[in-house]
């Protein structure tokens, strides 16, 4: 106990769109549009997927995977987001945010290893179509969920630990409406060397080598592709990576970009800090399940075969 027996504040505070307090207010309203866009897509997709046979398929499984994660990830983050927005309440218990922290960070890791597995996916589908039943078996889909579970809160655990082993003295104030441990870390007016190692490999170790994977996995497809004679059937083969690609640019991107603001951007205007940490929090809940509508004309029709359902 004694190692966790340094100064900590009571609780943070949160922080909105500096220099714009006075239309926080105004604010509130897109953000509410944007979360119930995220709940209620992903969860119509979650629902669709459950009750239609023709989605009982892996494609679809890991679909309604990565639906799940999003809708967690905008549970974890919306308390704190709408309070501040709306209420100007700002604070927050620091175990509340370290509890906070581990979930944000846990459901982007396992969004991550969703999307790797996704990649797979559509390499056996297009390299090996004659085995892909007999490999994406249900037992193989379970398997690959419950792994990637286990990865993202094992890999996590340390965080709250590594947090509260430091003294936070220096300051209260967290730059963003939500709880993040690059954010947490730099507050701690002690050696934080181990922090950063940590979260250094960590998000190499795991996002990296995912992203990395995905990348190679497109470069087998491509090659799989190119070896196709007929145009038509190209055109279609990569037709089924389009939502895919976009999702893991949706989900990438803002994510890049936020860490190397957070590590590099030690200048940068607050309001960088602010925008960065918003585009990572809402952009992939809120386009994944517009995307895979747009593009997936299975998902589509079984949304409105649910809803005629629905409406009878």
């Amino acid at each position: 106990m004694a190692l966790f027996n340094v100064t900590h504040p009571a609780s943070f505070l949160l922080t909105g769109i500096p220099g714009l307090e006075s239309l926080h207010p105004w604010l509130a309203g897109p953000l509410c549009v944007m979360y119930a866009v995220a709940l209620g897509a992903n969860t119509v997709i979650l629902q669709a997927v459950r009750v239609e046979p023709i989605l009982h398929a892996p494609m679809y499984y890991f679909l309604s995977m990565l639906s799940f994660s999003d809708v967690a990830m905008s549970m974890a983050t919306l308390p704190t987001v709408l309070r501040t927005f709306c209420f100007d309440a700002r604070s927050i218990a620091f175990d509340a945010c370290l509890v906070q922290m581990f979930l944000v960070h846990s459901f982007s890791m396992m969004e991550s290893g969703i999307l790797l597995a996704m990649s797979f996916d559509r390499y056996v589908a297009i390299c090996d179509p004659l085995h892909y039943a007999n490999v994406l078996t249900n037992e193989f889909i379970a398997g690959v969920g419950l792994a990637v579970t286990a990865r993202s809160f094992i890999t996590l655990f340390p965080l709250p630990f590594l947090i509260k082993r430091l003294p936070i003295c220096r300051s209260n104030v967290l730059s963003h409406s939500y709880c993040l441990h690059p954010d947490m870390m730099k507050l701690a007016c002690a050696d934080i060397t181990i922090n950063s190692i940590y979260g250094l490999f960590v998000l190499v170790s795991t996002f990296g080598m995912d992203l990395l994977f995905i990348f190679l996995s497109y470069v087998l497809i491509l090659r799989s592709v190119m070896a196709i004679a007929s145009h038509e059937e190209r055109l279609k083969a990569l037709n089924t990576c389009v939502s895919h690609i976009l999702a893991v640019l949706a989900f990438y991107v803002p994510m890049i970009g936020v860490s190397t603001v957070h590590r590099f951007g030690k200048h940068a205007p607050r309001y960088i800090h602010v925008l960065m940490s918003n585009i990572y929090l809402f952009v992939p809940p809120v386009l994944n399940p517009l995307i895979y509508s747009a593009k997936t004309k299975e998902i589509r029709r079984a949304i409105f075969r649910m809803f005629r359902r629905i409406k009878l």
